[in-house]
This record gives C-alpha cells, structure tokens and sequence, in this order.
C-alpha cells in the first residue's frame, strides 16, 4: 500500500516519462527526467532504449541513483522509464517498469502510471485463454491485450487494448519506431507533451521538461493518445465520447505534484498559496505564529501567514537525510521515527499559539505526536488546520489506499479527531475553499472521490469492500 506509516502520508504509485530524440543522448535525458519526477515513486525506477532494432532494459530496486548503477549502452533515439512506489506484496524486481515484451509485431516498452480497476476480471480471462503472466501488477495486463490484438499497427493494437482497460492510466510506450502517450478518459493522472530542440518529451509533471531544458508544449487531453515519430506529433481521440469526463484527482494540487509543477494549466504552487489563504477565510484563528509540518505543509502555511499577517517561523526542522520508511511500527517505535525525522525548536514555539498547517489526516497516527511534540517543547496551544477537506473513502484510481474503516475520518467527527490528536483547535479545508483554491481548474473537471465517495469509474466489489488488488 502506498501509505508511510510514520508520516500519516498516500503516495502515488509513479512517474512516467519518455524521449523521441536524434540528436541526443536519450539514456541520459530519460535518466534527469526519472530524477525530476522522483517524489512520485521512490522504491524502484527502471529505463527502456530502443534504436528501432533492439531494446535495453536497465532497472532495479530502490531511488533513481540506486536503481540504475549504469545507464543502458545502447545508442537509440527513443526512451521511456519509470519510478514506482510498490504495492503490498509486490516490492519485488519482477515489478519494476517498464515492462519490454516481444511480440509479433515487435517490441514495446510500456510505463504505466495508475491503478485498473477492472485489471482482475481481464487476467482472470486471459490466463482461461492460456496467458502467462510474470508479474502481479495490472500493468500487465496492459501488454498482454496489445500483444494479443490483430490489429494492423502497434498505434492500433494499443488504442484497442486502452479502450479495454478502466480506471486510471497515463502510459508513455515506445514502440519499434514511435513514442506513444495515452491518458485515460476521466485524465484521472496527469500527462504531458514538451520539446527539445530536434525532438519530443512526454512526463507526469511539466517540471522534468525544466530539468531538462524541454519546452513545455501542453497537457494530453482525457481520452487522447499522442503518437510521436519521424513525422513530427499526432494527436488522436482513441476513447468512446461518451466515456470522456474529465476527473483530475485534486490530490495532484494538494500533495501529489512538485510544488513548481503545471498540471493541467494549473500552477500546483499557487494552489496551494490559495489553499492557505483559504484556511485563513475560514478559520481568522487569534495566534502568535504560523508553522508547517514540513514540507507538504509548508506552501499552503506561506498563504496562510500573507493572509493573515502572522509571521511564518520554522518551528520544526525535518532530518532529510532519514529516508522513508514502509515498515508498519508499533506506537512507540513511530513515536520514535517521527522524532528521528523531526525536532522543534524550543526557543521558537515556547509559549506561543501555533497555528499549524499541513495537507492531509489519513489515519491519524501522526498528528498527534507532532502536536505531543510542540507542546512539550512549550507550545501553550496548537491550532491545526488542514489544507483539504476530510479523507473519508478509499482512492482506487492509482493510490491503492487503506481499508475505508481504517480512514480516521470516516468514522470519527471532526471533534473526536481533534480530541485524540490532543490539538487545541482543528480545521479542515472546506469542499468549496478547495475549489477556490484550485481556481484555475473547473471543479466538475476534478475527482473528489476520497472525500464524498462519487466514483466515477464503477469499483468492483472486492475492491469497494478494501480487498486490496494483490495477485501474490
């Protein structure tokens, strides 16, 4: 599950990102876009280059700079790679992306970033047909439908096998002579299209093109696949209309996305300005100071202090060299953890009111010892608020999240919450001041599903249950 236990945080599951390029060395440049995209998956990374001919896969387990030890050898002019937070059960190098295959009409190389919530049903009918598969990720079942369609061309095959396929899914493939993007009909996961100065990049987040000096060209729309090859780029609508609804998951502006990122035209780090801004219209707390958990707190406590006028201080100072931890721990050992990752500063928070600002409560195992922490620093009182609205339903459109009744919000009130995290004051983000927040973005072109429970992609019943998708 992409859940850290010691900082109460989802994660996404990945990054995506691909290169159509002549002129350069395609292994490195996919290497610095993996780099750019590394907050979105941190457990394993992998690199794909073709020349047209063949194809080398370099990958591994672990950070980017773990992962890959050596950049592949082969000199091609198209790449795509991935990085990856594993689910559950499934942290093992048979999972690492791109997935290459050979089939009759080639190769390809698909990274996929999402979840497939009919990815069951699918393999289940496949392996009746006499498929085998090799790894327990639903990403598979993406190559196998391309593999196995009799259409003409790979363009073809993969459209047939996206129109299949439900949930949430940004893919970046390379086939023998293309680079190809697809985003699933509801753009439940950002994807977009920038150049170099000979060629074309696709990413998850526009902030890898700046790593790379890429220009920024424009988002792939919900329901299109982008075919990048000799002849420049072209654009199709592979998905019925009538399944076109756009439904950006609004996490991406809340915590998902780098703060210099665009998505969907979107500036995340002005959402989150907004975000904090927001807070204050809604909660005008009486305080000393403004201080964020770092660092998913930090821009929306920034907005927060402007509107308001109380000074931002850095009350808690983070270890960022402690790395991430998966590991399930028992209360005192997450007590433990989080102090290892951060400390507050005494002189900073004694006798003060602190209104404290961070994005998100998931399961309440955090909160409540930051706020233990401050006070027996000498904090008189802590005013937390936070920048999106209660987390009260499972996500399954690519966070593979919790059992609902594990969600401390859907069966407490927001006073038994702030009772048991023993803060003074609690504050949630309002449905509406979110949606301000987020202004540049139409709210019906949002997905709010953890926080109302309107899917809108039908979840199949075990899922819907919180049997979580794990084939191992």
């Amino acid at each position: 599950m992409n859940y850290d236990p010691i900082f109460d945080k989802w994660h996404e599951e990945c990054g995506v990102f691909g290169i159509f390029d002549r002129t350069l060395d395609v292994s490195r440049y996919v290497y610095w876009g993996l780099f750019a995209l590394q907050h979105r998956g941190q457990e394993s990374a992998g690199i794909a280059i073709t020349d047209g001919h063949e194809v080398e896969l370099k990958k591994g387990m672990g950070l980017l700079t773990e992962a890959i030890k050596e950049l592949p050898s082969l000199s091609g002019h198209i790449g795509n790679g991935h990085v990856r937070y594993s689910t559950t059960g499934s942290n093992n190098p048979r999972n690492i992306q791109p997935l290459v295959i050979h089939y009759q009409g080639g190769h390809i190389s698909v990274a996929h970033n999402g979840n497939l919530t009919n990815a069951l049903d699918i393999r289940r009918r496949l392996e009746d047909q006499g498929s085998i598969f090799q790894t327990t990720m639903d990403s598979e079942v993406i190559v196998n439908l391309i593999a196995r369609s009799k259409e003409a061309t790979a363009e073809a095959r993969i459209a047939e096998a996206a129109r299949q396929i439900e949930g949430a899914f940004s893919l970046v493939i390379a086939t023998n002579d293309s680079l190809i993007g697809l985003r699933d009909p509801n753009g439940f996961r950002p994807l977009c299209l920038g150049k170099t100065e000979n060629g074309y990049v696709l990413s998850s987040e526009s902030c890898a093109f700046d790593a790379i000096k890429a220009e920024f060209i424009r988002h792939i729309e919900p329901g299109e696949m982008v075919v990048i090859n000799e002849s420049g780029v072209r654009s199709t609508i592979y998905a019925d209309s009538v399944k076109i609804d756009k439904k950006l998951c609004v996490f991406e502006y809340i915590y998902f996305a780098r703060s210099d990122s665009h998505i969907d035209g979107q500036s995340v780090y002005q959402c989150r300005l907004n975000m904090g801004r927001e807070l204050y219209k809604e909660t005008q707390y009486d305080a000393d100071l403004v201080m964020a958990i770092p660092d998913s707190g930090t821009t929306a406590a920034l907005g927060y202090a402007r509107a308001s006028g109380l000074p931002f201080v850095e009350g808690l100072i983070k270890n960022r060299y402690s790395g991430r931890t998966f590991i399930k721990p028992n209360q005192e050992e997450r007590e433990l953890a989080v102090r290892m990752k951060l400390n507050a500063l005494p002189e900073v928070v004694k006798d003060k009111r602190i209104v404290l600002i961070d994005d998100s409560i998931v399961r309440g195992t955090t909160s409540g010892l930051i706020v233990k922490m401050l006070k027996e620093a000498g904090a008189k009182e802590i005013y937390l608020c936070i920048s999106s609205p209660a987390i009260e339903y499972s996500c399954h459109y690519g966070i593979d999240t919790s059992v609902r009744k594990e969600l401390i919000a859907a069966t407490h009130t927001v006073e038994e919450i702030r009772n048991y995290i023993q803060a003074d004051k609690l504050h949630y983000l309002s449905k509406d001041g979110l949606c301000r927040a987020v202004s540049g973005i139409d709210a019906d072109d949002l997905c709010f599903a953890c926080f109302d429970g309107q899917y809108s992609v039908n979840i199949p019943i075990d899922q819907e249950e919180g049997v979580k998708y794990v084939l191992e």
